[in-house]
């Protein structure tokens, strides 16, 4: 009868396990790793961010009729990883970062 007039008195506790992607934990984890990246290599001069667009045509090729993305997300999530991939292998391999470097220092 308690967890109808206390709502801390319903369900059970559970903690995550820092394992559990956008929990608590791992982003703690996250937050201390990227802290100690800092510390050793020195701020960075340069934060890319990269957002998930779902009307890539590469989501929308591969729908079914009448779905949308959010019906699909590991297609959504397989897509925006192989972007993710190609925009560091654009930035490393092919170093485009250095190319900037010189344009810039003209």
């Amino acid at each position: 009868m308690a967890g109808e007039y206390r709502g801390d008195k319903t369900g059970q506790r559970i903690l995550l396990p820092a394992s559990f992607i956008g929990g608590p934990r791992d982003m703690r984890r996250r937050y201390m790793d990227a802290m100690a990246l800092v510390q050793h290599f020195g701020r960075s001069d340069l934060f890319i961010t990269m957002t998930c667009n779902p009307d890539w045509v590469e989501i929308q090729r591969e729908l079914g009729a009448g779905q949308t993305p959010q019906d699909r997300p590991d297609l959504v999530t397989r897509v925006f990883r192989a972007k993710l991939q190609d925009l560091k292998d654009q930035i490393f391999k092919k170093e485009y970062l250095q190319l900037l470097r010189h344009m810039y220092l003209w």
